[in-house]
């Protein structure tokens, strides 16, 4: 018969492993050495509750992946109860909990067991790991546009002290509210009953966009901002709230009763978008909101240096209302800058009219010109006559921007075009609304446009490295362009 000493040294380990990072490695390689058989118990579902952001099987099936690992199971009782059962020798724990209550030394005391507590546990969670490309833009894949810089004899120095100066701008954005929202998905396979992707939910991120994230990185670049939309009455429009509150942007957000706050939803897999569904009202507000907008605008214009339209065409800038702030703008010499934005044959960039900048795409040029055949110096000039407008930079995607200023000839002798500067980007959107400002703000504070391209196009650099809108900083414009000088 064996003896007590005879039977192996059992160790427990219990919790719900959403995604098995290094961390979680690093805990049961320390919990394999302290005894001769590693059991591993994984929450359910039920038991996990919110904190389960991955399905319990495939949860399971990575903790048994684990070569320290000698048995796992699902559990679905208190881990007390557990423990009681199983009886393991030694309970370890992540080091976090240590000056925490914890119920199992109760349990592990009846019978002489152990509670060790682990210092090689690495303290980030898996969410933190999903959520990280949200929040952080690896700024290494951003290279400095030498030739551009050279040819319009732009230095390190003068861009500092332009972007230090964002600080001294106070700006007013005009424009649809939207909150974006991503929902991160595990690719679960192909449905047997019609070719279909399935995926499973893992995790929810949402973010202001649309004028909002506008009116967010003008503050996050330094400026006084305040901020003019309408929105529904709902959960959406509080979210947006408190997002630009923490922001420090000042709003004016008028209830429409008609319209739900305009929400867009992304599902993304591996990194990229596989669906994208759109939740909005396309009408126009009524006159009576667009009366209480622009006395909204004309409350505040007299302590603005910058007013700024940023328009996705779902009716919160009529033309009446934009012609009239227009108009309101010009009387008191605050600059006009402006954005339109055409998902198909919606949409006409060339209302707005008597604009120091206008940052269409090409798709949005050609659009709102009627002109699909000629080139694109050509399409600027004709836009910006039509227009009235003084700048255009106008979008090119991956290839860049095409930076055209009043004056130049059809010949295009001073037109300049400038590559996108990130070679890495993990998500565009988001990318025209970081150059508008950062341009529109270079333009406000004394630069040229050469100078309001270059930064421009910095900002979209940054922003496209992560994913989500997220606002961009003046210290992140401060450590490229340190760096660059360097």
């Amino acid at each position: 018969m064996n003896s007590e000493s005879d039977k192996p040294k059992i160790v427990l380990v219990s919790g719900h492993f959403n995604v098995l990072h290094p961390g979680h490695v690093r805990l049961l390689r320390f919990a394999k050495e302290c005894g001769d058989k590693l059991i591993v118990a994984v929450e359910s579902d039920r038991i996990a509750k919110n904190a389960a952001h991955v399905p319990e099987q495939l949860r399971l099936e990575g903790v048994q992946s684990n070569i320290w690992v000698d048995e796992a199971f699902l559990f679905d009782e208190p881990v007390v109860d557990l423990i009681a059962r199983i009886r393991p020798d030694v309970v370890v724990k992540g080091k976090e909990h240590e000056q925490r209550v914890n119920p199992e030394l109760a349990v592990l005391g009846e019978y002489g067991g152990k509670l060790i507590f682990s210092s090689g546990a690495t303290m980030f969670s898996s969410v933190d790991l999903i959520r990280k490309t949200f929040y952080e833009s690896d700024l290494r894949s951003i290279s400095a546009p030498a030739d551009y810089l050279a040819r319009h004899d732009i230095v390190a120095a003068r861009a500092l002290e332009i972007v230090r100066g964002f600080s001294k701008m106070k700006v007013c954005v005009v424009g649809d509210l939207i909150v974006d929202e991503y929902i991160t998905c595990q690719p679960l396979g192909m449905s047997q009953e019609d070719p279909t992707i399935v995926v499973t939910p893992i995790d929810t991120t949402q973010f202001i966009g649309g004028a909002g994230i506008v009116a967010a990185h003008a503050a996050g670049l330094g400026a006084l901002v305040h901020f003019v939309s309408v929105a529904g009455d709902d959960a959406a429009r509080d979210f947006a709230l408190g997002c630009l509150a923490a922001e420090g942007v000042r709003t004016d957000i008028l209830i429409d009763e008609v319209r739900p706050t305009t929400r867009k939803q992304r599902f993304r897999s591996k990194g990229k978008t596989l669906l994208r569904v759109s939740h909005l009202q396309q009408a126009a507000i009524s006159p009576a909101l667009q009366d209480e907008m622009y006395a909204r605008l004309e409350a505040l214009i007299r302590e603005v240096d910058l007013l700024v339209f940023s328009d996705f065409n779902y009716g919160c800038l009529p033309q009446p209302l934009v012609d009239r702030a227009v108009l309101l703008a010009r009387l008191h010499d605050v600059m006009l800058v402006a954005d339109s934005q055409s998902s198909s044959q919606i949409g006409d960039i060339g209302r707005f009219r008597d604009m120091d900048l206008l940052t269409p795409t090409e798709h949005e040029a050609r659009i709102s010109t009627r002109n699909h055949q000629d080139g694109l110096v050509v399409l600027a000039e004709q836009l910006r006559q039509c227009a009235s407008a003084r700048n255009i930079l106008l979008k090119l995607g991956e290839e860049g921007v095409l930076v055209h200023p009043a004056g130049v000839s059809l010949g295009g002798e001073l037109t300049d075009r400038l590559g996108a500067l990130n070679s890495a980007p993990s998500d565009v959107a988001g990318a025209g609304d970081s150059l508008l400002i950062a341009s529109a703000l270079t333009l406000a504070s004394g630069g040229n446009i050469w100078e309001a391209a270059y930064l421009g196009s910095l900002a979209a650099a940054i922003q496209v490295g992560r994913v989500g809108n997220t606002p961009i900083r003046t210290e992140e414009f401060v450590e490229l362009l340190e760096e660059f000088r360097a």
